[in-house]
Order: structure tokens, then sequence, then C-alpha cells
């Protein structure tokens, strides 16, 4: 597969001085339509000491490869404004770890809705990491009045290759989410002294298990414990820390997982604002094979339902699943599917707190997004070529490396794909192509 170009052309690099920190955008999507550079916001931040770290804290991450480092990744944040909050959003090159400052307190106005990438340079990280006291922060996200007059007028251009495991990551992300429960709330003291126990390697493995109103360290599975393999990826919080008013962990369901590695979310809460980190299994396993989003992106109908569903999203707060359902006229289990395939082209994300999809737009290309999951287009032409047999409950389905039956309901399969990962990663070609086969047989048989 090419590799995708992310191109960026900003107006003028990102300043913050004097007080006034000028975001500097580049093209984007918004309510009024698609923008060059889109003006989004020009008001105050009243917390303006834990929005800079905030916001340094997503560039960080957005600048970081957790697994086998090397240098010159560059990617700028997502920043994307829904008439109440801004929300700052950044991937890491190896697919692992996905940041999120939400700012919750806006006071100014809002100009637009809408999504578009923030320049975030060397020297504003420099500014970011002195600002401190309680002095209000003008901020501004798009050119406007107060920010023109710090640019010198020298267009910034940048191109970024962009990872397939990158862009498959902000889909997988937001469905593993979805199915996490909160597992453990702490109050700012105990947060800190939680955090600032972990291990500092990047590699080191421990389960942070509930014990009465804190939680302690295990080396290994225990009851309640929520896992966080390579306990170094959550180095971005501990600047925070400072400011934490709460810590809150999610995870898997407790009888998902076993004793196996598992993805998790950790959530900050600060004076006005959250940061949620969200790591992978595993540090050299990214978001990107999770296989999360393939059972529903397998159904005939996802793609037709995604065109029906995206054109009710208007940058909401959040995307209330009933109500969509209401609008469009489906079920809301084929909404669920469509927002998972609005998800590949990264056009919803997850928010943990509230529980709830919300919109975004990424400026993905339609037809390459098609191409980023090669397990369901392995399983298309299995289906497509006769491969599969069905027999009942079961199926049969001839690949070169011999017959693979199928148990489609529970999703089993003989390949060796089932044998290494039981599920934990989604279903396996044969699996999804067995599912698919079924699904046309039944519609043809109606």
């Amino acid at each position: 597969m090419t590799q995708a170009v992310q191109a960026y052309s900003y107006a003028g690099p990102s300043t913050l001085t004097d007080g006034r920190l000028g975001l500097s955008t580049s093209g984007g999507t918004a309510l009024s339509g698609s923008r060059t550079h889109p003006r989004f916001f020009s008001g105050l931040l009243s917390n303006p000491a834990p929005a800079a770290a905030g916001l340094l804290a997503v560039a960080d991450v957005a600048l970081a490869r957790y697994h086998q480092p090397r240098p010159g990744w560059t990617r700028d944040p997502v920043v994307t404004c829904d008439g109440g909050r801004l929300r700052f959003e950044s991937f890491s090159a190896c697919g692992g770890v996905y940041a999120r400052l939400d700012v919750l307190e806006l006071d100014g106005d809002v100009l637009d809705r809408g999504t578009t990438n923030v320049d975030v340079n060397g020297p504003l990280r420099e500014a970011l990491a002195r600002v401190g006291g309680r002095d209000p922060l003008h901020l501004g996200v798009g050119p406007d009045e107060l920010t023109v007059t710090t640019l010198d007028g020298a267009v910034v251009e940048k191109k970024v290759p962009l990872p397939p495991r990158w862009l498959r990551g902000f889909a997988e992300v937001q469905v593993i989410a979805s199915g996490f429960d909160l597992r453990a709330e702490l109050a700012g003291p105990q947060a800190v002294r939680f955090l600032r126990s972990l291990p500092r390697g990047a590699r080191a493995d421990v389960w942070a298990v509930p014990a009465g109103r804190d939680l302690r360290l295990s080396g290994g599975p225990a009851r309640g414990g929520v896992c966080l393999s390579g306990a170094g990826r959550v180095a971005t919080l501990m600047p925070l820390l400072r400011f934490a008013k709460a810590l809150r962990v999610y995870g898997p369901p407790a009888n998902i997982g076993g004793g196996s590695s598992t993805a998790s979310a950790w959530e900050l809460e600060l004076p006005g604002m959250r940061y949620t980190l969200a790591v992978s299994p595993e540090p050299w396993r990214g978001f990107s094979g999770e296989g999360a989003v393939l059972s529903d992106l397998a159904t005939d109908e996802a793609a037709g339902d995604a065109d029906v569903v995206g054109m009710l999203l208007n940058f909401e707060p959040t995307v209330e699943l009933g109500l969509l359902a209401d609008r469009s006229g489906l079920s809301a289990e084929r909404v669920r599917a469509a927002l998972t395939q609005l998800g590949t082209a990264g056009r919803v994300g997850y928010d943990l707190h509230e529980a709830a999809h919300f919109h975004r737009e990424l400026p993905y290309d339609k037809e390459q997004v098609a191409q980023l999951n090669p397990r369901l287009t392995a399983a298309r032409a299995l289906a497509g070529s006769g491969a599969v047999r069905l027999l009942g409950e079961t199926a049969e389905v001839t690949t070169d490396g011999g017959v693979r039956r199928v148990r489609i309901a529970e999703g089993e399969c003989t390949c060796p794909w089932w044998y290494d990962h039981r599920g934990s990663r989604g279903p396996c070609k044969h699996v999804l192509a067995a599912r698919i086969a079924a699904r046309v047989a039944v519609e043809a048989a109606l």
C-alpha cells in the first residue's frame, strides 16, 4: 500500500507572546464548509498553566515513538471545536498511545465548529513550558486580529508521512474504548502518589489493583486489576500531576483478557479540563492490529448506513446513539456499526468520561481508508470466490493453507491466527468470510 502523506500549510507559525496564544491552523472541515485556515475560537483560558501543560503533553505524544524509538516524526495535533469545548488529540508514531486534552471551560467567542490540525513548533513548545501563574491566557484557534500581528507572513508548510497503522489506530481505539468500564477513581493526592510509584521503564508491565480508595501495584493479574503494559508510556501524565484533581482508570470488563495484557485508559481531571491517555496491550503492539472494528465493517449495510449517519453529524458535544437511530430510522445496532465505519475514516472518537462518541473530521482519503483492513479484504475475497462451505452453524473455508473449520456464532477457527489470539485481536479472515457467506445465504433465501 502506498503510504499516505499529510500536507500541512499554515499561514504562519503558532506563537505565544504577552499572554496571547495563537494556534495556527491548517486545512480543515467546519460547519461552514471546507476551510484553508479555519478559525474556531477567540477568548480566554481561565486555567492557563494546566492548559499549556496539557497541550504540551498532547504534542509530546504526537512526537513520540515508544516502540523502537527513532527521530523524524513531526505530526501535529488535531483540534476539534464543538461549540462548548476544544478537544486536542494525537497518536504516537508507533500507534500504541492515544492522547486527548478536553478543554471544557471556554470564555470567549466560538466562531465555527469543526476539525483542523494546529502547528506546535519548537519555540512554541519552549514558551508553553514556561507558562505559570494564574493570569488568564488569551487563546486564538485560527488566524484572527490578535494572532496575525505576531505572524511574519511566511507560509509554514510540512509534509508528514502517515503510517497505515497510525491511521487504523484512530479507528480501533474508539471501538476498544467504548467497551471499557470505569475500574477505579482516585482523589488528587492518591492519584499523584500512585502515578509516581510507577516504574519508569518503557517496557515495564504492571497491574493496577483497586485497594479501597487507592490503587496498588501488582506484578501480575489480580481480581479487578487493570493492565498497564509499558508503564513508561504514560510519562506525559507526570508533568500534569501538580494540577491533578482526580485520576480515573478504565479497562475492559473483568472477564475479558484473563491473565493476558489488555489495553487501558488513564484520565486525569484537571482544573477545567481532562487529559486522557489510552495505551495498547503491549509496547510493540499498536492499536491498528486489534481488529475490534472488523465485525461491524463486515456487515453489508455498514457503508450505506455510514453515509446516512454521517450526514446527521454536526460537531455536537456528544453523539447520542438513540437520537441518531430516531433520526436515521436505523436500529441502534446498525447505528453502532455505522459509527465504527465512520471511525475508520477518522470521523468519530469516543469520550470515556461521558460514555459517548463525538464528531470530528480527519483528512483521510476515503479510497485509502478502504484498504486499511487487509483481513476484511481477504475475507471478502474468500466469500466471493466460493471458498466458504456452510454447514449449518459451522463452515469450512478452503484456503491455500488447507481447509479451516469455523464455528460461526462463537467466532472460533482452526487456523493458526485463532490459536495464537483466541479472538483477543478480532475475528480471523476465515470467521469473517463465513459470516459474510452466511448473511448472503440468508438474504438469498428471503
